[in-house]
């Protein structure tokens, strides 16, 4: 008997330990606003979690900014902002995610469904990654940092000039040439 009432205990808390605890919805928009361009922030539509840690809509959005709150099952503090064109696309990636599908198997669909036509990939666009360290005492990001995407479908180094490998922080380099997933990444140098 002692021994269920011990199982059963630790099972418990187990599960108390493991559940995500999902940020206040105030909080989610006000971080997830960080990895928009200043210009857009007033008018950005915002995707967060829920209180049961679902993907919803947090705020719905006047200008051509999205922007995604952090995902409280991933350890690490990233927000990211893309414009509208690419939404269809990025839910895409979420919904094949959720179906179990890892980052390869999630890259050859799409590719796929951008070739026949099937998924809209827009000919040049842009995401911005926000990333940092929760404060946990005031729960400010500090260390925060912003890399830069421009996606650009197929284009190549000869079609764009750039190298294709990572380059010095700073500098652009094409990342993912030739397929529909061609971007432009630009890592600024971290403060020290």
């Amino acid at each position: 008997m002692k021994l269920k009432i011990l199982l059963s205990v630790f099972v418990l808390c187990t599960l108390v330990s493991s559940a995500q605890e999902i940020p206040p919805k105030e909080w989610q928009i006000k971080t997830a606003l960080l990895a928009v361009p200043a210009d857009y922030r007033e008018g950005a539509k915002v995707y967060g979690y829920d209180s049961n840690g679902n993907f919803v809509t947090l705020r719905e959005g006047t200008n051509d900014y999205i922007a995604l709150a952090d995902d409280p099952k991933k350890e690490k503090f990233s927000t990211a902002a893309y414009h509208r064109e690419l939404d269809e696309f990025m839910a895409r990636g979420r919904e094949l995610r959720k179906e179990g599908k890892d980052g390869k198997q999630i890259f050859d669909i799409r590719e796929s469904e951008v070739k026949s036509g099937k998924l809209k990939m827009p000919d040049k666009t842009t995401l911005c990654v926000f990333t940092g360290t929760v404060n946990p005492e005031t729960k400010e990001i500090e260390n925060s940092y912003v890399r830069y995407v421009f996606y650009m479908p197929y284009a190549t180094g000869e079609s764009t000039g750039l190298p294709t490998t990572p380059t010095p922080p700073g500098h652009a380099w094409l990342m993912d040439p030739g397929t529909h997933r061609a971007h432009i990444m630009i890592t600024p140098p971290k403060n020290q």
